[in-house]
């Protein structure tokens, strides 16, 4: 089956990107990676992603239905309580944008260097994942206590233009960070 990835012995993957340094050089070739079980989003990446020509990953910890292209590979990435993330964060890299509402898993793809935003175009970055994730933190701890904090708002019509225009922007700025390196020497 075109562009399906599993975990298991002969089934197509990529193999694992190792996490780069920030200051590493830009991936060739800019993937995003699609945390996929809750994104309300995706319709929309495949659409931005074919207008750019870029290669999406849509990982999920079962099967997820994607439409039939060549650029969109569907990984299940297991049942584990953090599979989908796991597999995300071990190739996520410079270069690379991540889409997730999962604050870990943003707080650790930002620290591999890749671009992360959230469904609702929120990004993350080294500058805002520290009190996010702080927040999250706090929030999930007064859950356990026992304290009502609501949940987060419901996704809305601007949130998905946020989102589009998040998406674009991000792509357009890696796009301009690639084209000022320089060339790799060839000696």
């Amino acid at each position: 089956m075109m562009g399906y990835h599993a975990h298991s012995q002969g089934a197509r993957w990529p193999g694992p990107r190792k996490s780069q340094p920030m200051n590493a050089v830009l991936n060739p070739t800019t993937r995003i990676y699609v945390d996929a079980d809750a994104c309300p989003v995706k319709d929309e990446i495949y659409r931005v992603a074919s207008r750019h020509g870029l290669p999406v990953s849509v990982v999920a910890g079962n099967f997820i239905r994607v439409p039939p292209d060549p650029l969109i590979e569907r990984i299940a990435a297991g049942a584990g309580m953090d599979a989908a993330d796991d597999w995300i964060a071990e190739r996520a890299g410079k270069g690379d944008i991540v889409i997730t509402s999962d604050i870990p898993l943003a707080s650790r793809c930002v620290k591999s260097g890749a671009e992360v935003i959230a469904p609702t175009g929120k990004p993350f970055t080294e500058q805002s994942i520290g009190m996010t994730l702080a927040v999250r933190n706090l929030m999930t701890d007064l859950r356990s206590s026992g304290e009502v904090t609501g949940g987060p708002r419901s996704f809305a019509p601007r949130d998905r233009s946020a989102f589009l225009s998040a998406l674009d922007q991000t792509i357009r700025r890696i796009q301009r960070q690639r084209a000022a390196q320089p060339a790799p020497n060839q000696n």
